[in-house]
């Protein structure tokens, strides 16, 4: 099972350079707890942050820093940990658990961004190979039960 097909294709990117009140507008016009921060110096997509709305709390609103006065490039965290959409699933989960990170910009080949995994997105994944386990269970038992009277 590959990241490639559980991620969220739909990404929402930004500027290092963009300020924080239109980042937060960015989060809440498309239902977002995060940016992934992209170059834009001729690197194409290439993850070089990620802004999540913790990040706007803790490092603004709770510092009482003027918004208009900070960037994302300020608060972001740098270098993100990404993972490629090649990568299997139960490998990325453990990257996440151990690094304590709860979104994950997934890439290309060449390092472009191309999605974005969540804990919500693993959770699904879960969900889908315990009901997965539950159908193969409980076909077992009726084949078990059908041959017994046959």
């Amino acid at each position: 099972m590959y990241i490639g097909k559980y991620c969220t294709r739909d990404v929402i990117t930004a500027d290092k350079d963009t300020g924080i009140v239109e980042a937060a507008k960015l989060m809440r016009r498309h239902h977002v707890g995060s940016l992934v921060i992209i170059s834009r110096d001729g690197n194409g997509g290439k993850p070089i942050g990620i802004l999540t709305d913790r990040d706007i709390v803790m490092e603004v609103l709770a510092e009482d820093v003027a918004v208009d006065s900070v960037a994302i490039e300020d608060i972001m965290t740098r270098t993100p940990v990404t993972v490629r959409e090649d990568e299997d699933v139960f490998t990325t989960m453990e990257t996440m658990r151990a690094r304590g990170i709860r979104r994950i910009p997934v890439t290309d080949s060449q390092g472009l961004v191309v999605g974005i995994l969540t804990s919500d997105d693993l959770l699904a994944v879960i969900y889908e190979e315990m009901g997965n386990m539950v159908s193969l269970i409980s076909h077992e038992q009726m084949e078990e039960t059908r041959k017994r009277k046959g």
